[in-house]
């Protein structure tokens, strides 16, 4: 059986997305990056090959997220794509007639806008946590819940208070302000998921046209209260698709599967489920070339240098070996 592997490494989930020929998604894992992308990636990629059936052939790789130059270099990607595409990519497979995509992570958020199956804009933050799944979880383990507790109860509410919500010290500060003029804490939950809601779309959402069908994917779609919280801002209906939390890796899958067919089926440069037993080594400097001194992250195999990024220009790129 042919398949294309999906992975999409993000700052706080770890997405992987495997498809067959006919792009049916047969496995995926859902893993918490918890600071250690390198890690994860090899922990992943360890369960996937507990899980296969021995007839798979591997034949194309691609990475995404915000760690996808170093999965990239060490599954040995076909592919790097950056998150838009592959998310907008991804919802187009199972929805074609989307128009906005929504997705909020653990610590970015963004909206893409597709007009006649094509990415016409996009915004995305990376900056303010309190557009994002980190600001839930925070005020979630301050009142000592679950984070699904906290959708649950938050879908309770009757009289949902106002939060303000646009910076997460201030959310935090009006939030128990509201406990201690007695509040029911399910008013109060239901109150911080519309603030999310507002920050987004007054931040990522602000000068787009976000018309229907909208599409909502990402970790954060999990939450039901969230849901509802957009589809009352927005006045439109919210589709969250089956495998909206692994959306990145399955469009990264699919694009590597294009790319592998167009290409006459080129052997894939996949270095194999060994790569995670390797011992990688992580470091950077600071590059003195010119006055932009850039930070480069190298990964290190052995003590070889396997590859170098981060520059604004591709200097390091072109040879991994300079100095």
């Amino acid at each position: 059986m042919k398949a294309y592997l999906g992975i999409d490494v993000g700052s706080v989930t770890t997405k992987f997305a495997l498809l067959r020929q006919d792009n049916e998604l047969i496995e995926h894992l859902y893993l918490l990056t918890q600071g250690k992308p390198i890690e994860v990636v090899q922990e992943g990629l360890k369960q996937l090959e507990r899980q296969l059936p021995e007839n798979v052939d591997i034949c194309g790789v691609a990475t995404t997220g915000s760690a996808r130059y170093l999965a990239g270099v060490i599954v040995g990607a076909d592919l790097i794509k950056n998150e838009i595409t592959s998310h907008a990519v991804a919802t187009l497979q199972y929805i074609p007639e989307v128009q906005t995509i929504i997705e909020i992570g653990g610590q970015d958020s963004k909206i893409i806008i597709i007009r006649d199956g094509i990415a016409t804009d996009f915004g995305m933050n990376t900056v303010c946590a309190a557009g994002t799944g980190s600001f839930l979880d925070h005020q979630a383990l301050r009142l000592n819940m679950t984070i699904q507790e906290f959708s649950q109860r938050a879908l309770n509410s009757k009289t949902p208070v106002r939060i303000a919500g646009r910076c997460t010290v201030f959310a935090e500060s009006d939030m128990i302000h509201k406990q201690q003029m007695g509040h029911q804490t399910e008013d109060i939950l239901y109150g911080l998921c519309q603030a999310l809601v507002r920050n987004y779309l007054n931040n990522v959402g602000l000068g787009k046209e976000i018309k229907p069908p909208i599409v909502f994917q990402g970790g954060v779609a999990f939450n039901q209260a969230i849901v509802k919280a957009f589809e009352e801002e927005l006045g439109s209906k919210i589709t969250v698709p089956l495998h909206h939390e692994v959306m990145g890796a399955i469009g990264a899958a699919l694009l590597v599967h294009e790319t592998i067919e167009n290409n006459n089926d080129v052997q894939s440069k996949f270095k194999g489920f060994g790569v995670s037993e390797m011992k990688y080594h992580t470091s950077s400097f600071i590059c003195k070339a010119c006055p932009n001194q850039c930070e480069i992250a190298q990964l290190s195999l052995d003590s070889e240098v396997l590859a170098r990024w981060g520059g604004r220009c591709d200097l390091w790129e072109r040879d991994p070996t300079s100095s």
